[in-house]
């Protein structure tokens, strides 16, 4: 669900190769999709959806921008959004309801996409009742990736909403100011999917995917920061926050493109 298409220039990662088979994996079947069923497809109050990814029985890691209306720019009733846990061809694993939700404190949805934004863009969301099925296992999280790594990306989105796709050759091109740069692609719905490492063979969540952009004509994705922010929403949770609230989004207060404030060398452009 982006509502915004950013061209992104970055010096440091201008005229990266991308030779490695980057091609999309559709996972139709029961044995494409083992081991996936965590991931599922957030059905988002009739308005669109996004994915997302469990963490725990009961807590689904997103976007933040996912939970806001891109013409009010109001955040949307959590409770209006469905968790479908494993979504293929009609069908889920586990299906569950938003109790709570909570978006990180320093995220401001204003339409624009910025530094700031883009590292803050994770939200976590605690369902109505714990995902209790051998089916559906609970990816743990780590730390960043470096420039150079392996890493994958599981989501559902446009033109393939009835099943997940797996990228799984995709490279974290730069880290900048909390941002992965990485040569995944992503698309409308791949909002606040799990972007993941492969250590030991074993994958583990390592960051959100929150935009798509463009680096030197290569089409790339941005991902979040994770660690710390992620600390900061299950605390959030544990303090009883979460519940809905209709207040507007807080309007745009910090890096302005061009200041000495963006460390990034980024220059983002809307489309």
């Amino acid at each position: 669900m982006f509502r915004t298409v950013v061209m992104i220039f970055f010096a440091c990662v201008a005229g990266v190769a991308t030779a490695e088979d980057t091609r999309l994996k559709r996972l139709d079947t029961g044995d494409d999709s083992r081991g996936w069923e965590a991931v599922g497809r957030l059905d988002i109050g009739g308005k669109g959806f996004c994915t997302g990814a469990l963490i725990a029985p009961d807590l689904v890691l997103t976007a933040a921008h996912c939970l806001y209306d891109s013409l009010s720019g109001a955040q949307i009733n959590h409770e209006e959004i469905e968790f479908l846990a494993g979504w293929r061809n009609g069908r889920a694993s586990a299906y569950r309801w938003v109790r709570r939700a909570v978006v990180h404190p320093e995220y401001v949805y204003n339409g624009k996409v910025s530094a700031d934004r883009v590292r803050n863009d994770v939200a976590l969301l605690e369902l109505h009742h714990p995902i209790r099925n051998t089916t559906v296992v609970p990816f743990a999280t780590d730390q960043r990736p470096k420039k150079g790594d392996r890493i994958g990306v599981v989501s559902y989105a446009r033109e393939r909403s009835e099943a997940p796709s797996m990228q799984e050759a995709c490279r974290v091109m730069a880290r900048q100011s909390g941002m992965l740069i990485m040569s995944c692609e992503a698309d409308f719905g791949s909002s606040g999917a799990p972007v993941f490492s492969f250590q030991d063979g074993v994958p583990r969540i390592v960051s959100v995917v929150s935009a798509k952009a463009e680096v030197a004509g290569h089409k790339v994705s941005l991902g979040t920061q994770l660690e710390g922010p992620l600390a900061v929403l299950k605390a959030a949770l544990a303090q009883g926050q979460g519940a809905f609230s209709a207040a507007p989004a807080p309007r745009e207060n910090r890096i302005t493109v061009g200041t000495r404030n963006s460390s990034s060398g980024a220059k983002f452009i809307k489309n």
